[in-house]
């Protein structure tokens, strides 16, 4: 019994840990407390490494299906990138569609205020939950 609590407290440790802590790096040398904080350190790196994205937010500004698709998303990632080159794009394929997504906001109320930026260029742009970067995490302030 006290292994299950122990392993599911481990797991538990290194889900919530996950989110604030993606770019610890372990000491160089090791810590003079319990041998297990290091293992504990090694299983959170590993699976930070394994899972690299987060849940968060981007802004969708392109879908279109059809054979000219995959090239107008990629004349609108060109023209989105020219404008706001600190916000990376990303094109995505779900049958039928093609879809630029922009952005990696933790929050909604980020990827909002970013949205308020671009709405005049991307009339039909809106909000979507999308697994972002976490490395590419930015926060945008609105430009006038």
């Amino acid at each position: 019994m006290n292994k299950i609590i122990a392993l599911a407290g481990i797991l538990f440790l290194s889900i919530s840990v996950q989110l604030y802590a993606q770019d610890f790096q372990a000491p160089a040398t090791p810590t003079n407390g319990d041998a297990r904080i290091d293992q504990l350190v090694e299983l959170h790196q590993a699976y930070n490494e394994a899972f690299p994205y987060v849940s968060g937010y981007r802004i969708q500004i392109f879908m279109e299906s059809g054979n000219q698709a995959l090239e107008d998303a990629e004349a609108t990632r060109e023209k989105f990138e020219e404008d706001y080159s600190d916000t990376p794009a990303y094109i995505t394929f779900s049958e039928p569609y093609y879809r630029l997504r922009v952005g990696d906001f933790r929050t909604r109320l980020e990827a909002m205020r970013f949205l308020e930026v671009i709405k005049r260029k991307y009339a039909n742009a809106w909000v979507i939950k999308d697994n972002i970067s976490f490395t590419n995490t930015t926060i945008h302030q609105k430009t006038n």
